[in-house]
Order: structure tokens, then sequence, then C-alpha cells
């Protein structure tokens, strides 16, 4: 297979897709620093270039495209409507620095956007600048630390993190300035009780839970977990990546919990971006309302207007302007939308079409853990370890049927894990396509192990060096790298 053009190799002398007309100001010379004879720049036309860039989008799978059961990252499909919405030129165009006067439509949608997300959750109150969900995950934990020591118990400085929680949540505590310490899962893959009700102290700050957690499991003790930590004077902080899960459902306010991050590119549909731009809000209690990050927005009483303010022990300001206010616009567009009916339906939706996969799929696999799961499940490929094909090698393999791999080697407590999400907004066509897919892999791991270890084969490039490409990794294009792509291609 050739490869295809780059846009270097289409460069011609002469060859330009605008003409700029004549300059109407006087020249003048650069400064000799900023000076150089020549810019390496290709010289391609107007159609040269978009048939390029719209190649290499092609390139690319996307939720646009096919199937994409990453689990825990819940890839559904994003309304277009929301992407419309958000660009209307009033949200579209404002300066985050405008006066209060002349943004009273974007305070008001983001007041609304708070008092709704607080609503959904049973919390106090939402701040929403946030950049991402470890972004709240880090607000989160400033505000314990700020919480115990307003209260004089700096000597609070562990924070327990069950196994099964969110794979951020570890480093984003010891960002925070807090010893880690690990709670095993117990054999149904809930957090162990016992263990926990050892490890509780007067130096446990709080406990960062998942539920459900990352095996796709609600946690049945979790009524138990935040009254144990509550008697020892810790915070509970339950990470909302998996809101998605419970929406409309259960609220996790109501269960006693303290803090929560909302993923709002995961339960409430803005796009994930290519590492950006997200969005984190955080809901807390009444108590802890006043430690939010600042500024925050209000209704000013008695009058029909909203105005910033500053919570009086705010933990301070975590994000340049007040956060991603495009990705507010989408959720709010996206909650309105539905309504409290269509919220539990999402709900309702995915933890059916994860169930609907596992009960498909745990006869041919090793299930992880023998329960109803909620919005996703975790499998093994331990079986089909015995026959030399890991885990990585079915990833590869899915490939070949235009279906983007589950998450892979997540979470660690499972060997040979394959984590899968469906999300709400597949149909049973797409279910059963990816159904008919796995189960042709499994009896290929067994007859044929090696069109497994082997795959792909339908892809633009095939197996990688994986190993190689993280120790030395180089994607930028030179003349003399033709070659090596041509060889990698063919």
């Amino acid at each position: 297979m050739a490869v295809e053009p780059l846009i270097f190799e289409l460069s011609k002398p002469g060859r330009r897709g605008v003409r700029f007309p004549a300059s109407d100001v006087p020249e003048t010379e650069l400064p000799a620093e900023l000076a150089r004879e020549t810019l390496d720049w290709p010289e391609v036309s107007e159609i040269d270039t978009i048939r390029h860039f719209t190649r290499l989008s092609q390139k690319n799978h996307a939720i646009d495209i096919d199937f994409y059961p990453l689990g825990s990252c819940t890839m559904k499909y994003n309304p277009k409507i929301n992407e419309a919405v958000a660009r209307y030129p009033g949200f579209a165009r404002l300066h985050p620095f405008q006066p209060e006067s002349t943004v009273q439509g974007a305070l008001e949608l983001m007041h609304d956007l708070q008092e709704m997300l607080a609503e959904i959750s049973g919390f106090h109150a939402v701040t929403l600048q946030p950049a991402a969900g470890a972004h709240g995950e880090l607000t989160g934990c400033l505000m314990i630390k700020a919480w115990h020591w307003r209260r004089g118990e700096t000597r609070r400085t562990k924070m327990l993190i069950p196994d099964s929680a969110h794979g951020t949540n570890p480093a984003t505590a010891r960002m925070a300035g807090f010893d880690v310490v690990t709670v095993p899962s117990d054999s149904r893959g809930n957090t162990d009780f016992d263990k926990l009700r050892e490890m509780v102290s007067p130096e446990t700050a709080g406990l960062m839970i998942t539920n459900p957690n990352t095996l796709g499991l609600w946690d049945e003790h979790i009524h138990e977990i935040v009254d144990v930590v509550h008697e020892a004077g810790g915070l509970v902080y339950n990470d909302g990546a998996n809101f998605n899960a419970i929406l409309g459902i259960a609220r996790p306010g109501d269960l006693d919990i303290d803090i929560m991050h909302y993923n709002l590119h995961k339960t409430f549909s803005t796009p994930h971006g290519g590492g950006g731009p997200g969005s984190g809000p955080v809901g807390v209690t009444e108590e802890l309302a006043e430690f939010l990050p600042g500024p925050r927005v209000r209704k000013v009483e008695g009058e029909d207007r909203f105005e910033w303010f500053q919570p009086s022990h705010s933990i301070g300001q975590l994000h340049s302007f007040h956060g991603n206010f495009g990705m507010h616009v989408r959720a709010y567009c996206y909650i309105r939308m539905h309504g409290a009916e269509g919220l539990r339906m999402i709900s309702e939706d995915a933890v059916l079409a994860a169930n609907y996969l596992r009960v498909k799929l745990q006869d041919r696999f090793e299930l992880a853990y023998k329960r109803t799961c909620m919005h996703e499940f975790v499998l093994s490929g331990s079986r089909q370890k015995r026959n030399g094909v890991r885990t990585l090698d079915m990833a590869k393999r899915l490939l070949d049927f235009g279906v983007h791999p589950p998450t892979t080697y997540f979470p660690l407590v499972v060997s040979e894990a394959m984590m899968i999400e469906p999300t709400e907004t597949e149909s049973k066509e797409t279910l059963d396509y990816f159904i008919d897919a796995m189960l042709q892999i499994a009896d290929e791991a067994e007859t044929d192990p090696a069109k497994v270890t082997g795959a792909p084969y339908n892809t633009e490039y095939k197996r990688l060096d994986e190993v190689g490409a993280n120790r030395s990794l180089n994607i930028r294009w030179t003349p003399e790298r033709k070659a090596e792509l041509a060889a990698v291609a063919d």
C-alpha cells in the first residue's frame, strides 16, 4: 500500500492557494534576529491543502464514524444542537473581561447551570471553574485541606483511596499534599469495608471514592463507608466520572457525600476535545460552600440581574477567567433538551446496554465480577492469554471491524482487563455487531491465534512498535523519513 502524499511532498515552487493585494503601507526592514533567507513552508494550492487535511481527518476514529466503547471515558454521541447553540454570536463572541452589565445572559446561563447541577446531584452549591475532571478533583482536595486547617486539624494528612477508584485520584491527592493510603476491594468488587474501618484514624483527611467504581459496580456498602469516614472526622469525595450511570436515579448528596466533581464531557455531552477544552464543575454541601473557588455567579437579591462574588473562605481562583464557558453552554443545552425524565432515561439505557453486552459475552471471556453491572463492565482476557493471545492483541483485532477498542489493562486490579462502556446512544444493531466481532475474535483466539496476534490488517498502518514509540517518540516529518514511512505502511 502506497503512502498518502504528505503536504510537503505536494509543494511546488510558486504554487499558492491565495494571492494577497499589493501592500498599501511602506515596506520596512525586519530586525536581523528575525530575518531568514528562506522559509521552509509548503507551496500548495487551496484544493490540495483541503484534500490533504480531509484525508487526515478520515484516518482518525471518532464517535461520529463508528462504535467507541472506551470504558470509563463515556464516549457518547454529542448532539449537534449543542454545538450550534455554543456558536451563537451572543455566546461565542463574548470576552471574559467584559463588565457584568454587558454579559447578563451569560451570567444567567452559568447561574442556572450551577443550580441544575446542584439539583441533579443533591448538593447545595456548585462551581463551574475547574477545567477538567482531574482539575475538579484537585479543587475538592484543596477544599478538604482548607476545611480541616480552618478547624485546626492540620494533622489530617492521609487520603484514603480505594483501588477501584478512578485512576487520577491518587495523583491528585498527592498534588494537594496528602499521603495516599490504598483501600483494597473485597470479593464482590466493593471497597473492603472491614479494611477501611481499620484504616481510618485521627490522621484521615478524607476518602476519595468512585461510585459506581471503575469495575462498573455500585458499592453495596456506600452508606456504611460514608458513615465510618465521617465518624473519624474525615470528608468524603465522590469522583463523578461515572455519574452517567445514576443520573436521575441516585443523588450523591443524598448519600451524605461532601464533594463531587462532574465530568461535563462524560455525563452532559460536551466534547472530549484533543485533551481539552474540558469542564469539571464541583458540587459541595452547604458546610463547604464558602470554600469553593471564586468568583462564582449569584442572582442579586430583589433585582433582575446577576453578579460575581467571592466565597468568604474561598481557596482562590483555579482557572483563568470563569472556566470554559463554551462547555457550560453545551451542557446547559443538553440538560434543557432532555429534562428530568430524559436525564433518567439516559442512565437507564446506559445500564441496560452494558448489561446486555455483559450477558452476551460473559461465557466466552472471563468476567471480573459476576454481578449486575452499572454503565460499564470489565472482562478479562486471561482465558485467551493461555493460547498466547493477549488483551492487547484482541484490541488490535477489533480495529479490523471498524470498532475502537475498549479500555485495556485498567482497572489494574483485573488481569488482562477489558473495560467496556457502550453508553446510552448506541442502537441494539450496533451492540449486536460488537458482540459478533468479540465472539469471532474469541473463536480465532482458540483456532487461529496467529490471526489475532498479527492484527490489525485493514487499518492504514499495521502493528507498530509501541515500546519503541514510547521510548523515542518522534512525530516530526522530515524528507528523510519518507522511505521509513513507506516501509511501515507496506
